[in-house]
């Protein structure tokens, strides 16, 4: 979509002026790997309207492939304007115009699965599902087990604007579970199915082989699964700085039902970050955990990617933010856990030196 930004912070009824950017958080994600200098490929529909073009051109010139992208003659690109409030607030306003959009017509007609047969990642939200009915079938069908599928990435993102029918819980805990990667807020967790709790959600996800669950700017972790192996359900973790179990880099056993072997937990703290825009950064979290699953990076390394990528989106204004360069990146996400508590990150920091890598302080 066409995201219109508040030139003021305030309720929508007294921003006199938008700024015209993008939004969408596949596209989101699409164009934070391709910053990050990966290969990615945006799939969706939009207008022949002067939104599609811009759409198009803003997309491409992160480097992200196009080539896929299907114009409707029929129906228009999807707009949306938003206040500067957190999400999780209720200052925070969203109003949609994309009922009948050219997005929300796709369907497994309109985007054959060769078109995503050939990735390493096929990335996917549940945004798209709230679209139409067609969307979820398309969904529904791309999440389908097939030989040789790519490895299916599953963001909840639960927009409760777009769900009137009650329908979210059950369709979108469905397609997370047909999914091998999901990731969750906790606070959309707490709303869709009541609870926040990691071992709970993962008795109601038990398919994906990597559940992971994002508590705001506190944590996030990642319950993996493992090879069976003998001993009771339950969780029991070593920080690997030694003394009781905590949480940094701490993982044990945990036995959810359904699962097919016990599964590894780590947790990683956030950073502290001087906020500037919380739009965005769940997608860029996304694109972070999801570099690091490209690059084969252990479980620690791929939640602190996830982090600085955030970081990246909350100092910054507008959905999209220039990721860090993928040097200063790795030598922030090898910090030891000290160092690591340490970090305090503003606007600029991803264009910051490297000689306060041991703590990068807020301008």
């Amino acid at each position: 979509m066409v995201t219109f930004l508040p030139s003021r912070p305030g309720p929508l009824a007294d921003v006199p002026a938008f700024t015209r950017a993008i939004g969408g958080a596949e596209s989101n994600v699409a164009c934070t790997l391709a910053a990050a200098g990966h290969r990615a490929r945006w799939v969706s529909r939009v207008g022949t309207d002067g939104f599609g073009d811009h759409l198009l051109d803003t997309v491409a010139a992160y480097g992200v492939d196009t080539g896929a992208v299907r114009r409707d003659p029929h129906r228009p690109t999807g707009v949306y304007f938003r206040t500067d409030a957190d999400r999780a607030t209720d200052a925070h306003e969203v109003v949609y115009y994309r009922a009948g959009s050219a997005a929300s017509a796709m369907s497994p007609a309109t985007v054959p699965y060769a078109t995503v047969a050939g990735a390493r990642i096929l990335h996917l939200t549940g945004i798209t599902a709230a679209l139409s009915a067609d969307c979820r079938a398309l969904l529904h069908e791309l999440t389908a087990p097939r030989p040789g599928r790519p490895l299916v990435s599953f963001d909840v993102n639960h927009r409760p604007a777009l769900w009137r029918d009650g329908t979210a819980p059950e369709v979108l805990r469905e397609l997370a579970d047909r999914a091998d990667l999901v990731l969750v807020g906790t606070d959309e967790a707490e709303r869709l199915w009541g609870t926040a709790d990691p071992a709970a959600l993962r008795a109601l996800l038990p398919g994906p082989a990597a559940l992971v669950v994002k508590d705001g700017a506190r944590t996030a972790l990642v319950l993996e699964r493992t090879a069976a192996r003998p001993g009771p359900p339950g969780v029991a973790g070593t920080e690997d700085t030694g003394g009781t179990p905590g949480p940094e880099g701490s993982e044990g056993a945990a036995g959810p039902s359904g699962a097919t072997g016990p599964d590894t937990l780590t947790v990683v703290p956030a950073p502290r970050v001087e906020v500037v825009s919380a739009v965005g950064a769940g997608d860029a979290f996304a694109a972070g955990f999801l570099s690091g699953t490209l690059r084969g990076l252990d479980a620690r390394a791929r939640l602190r990617h996830g982090h600085l990528m955030a970081a990246a989106a909350l100092t910054a204004p507008g959905d999209l933010a220039a990721p860090p360069r993928r040097a200063r990146a790795d030598r922030l996400a090898a910090l030891g856990a000290d160092a690591w508590g340490r970090l305090h990150l503003g606007p600029g920091w991803t264009s910051a030196g490297t000689e306060a890598d041991e703590e990068v302080r807020t301008r």
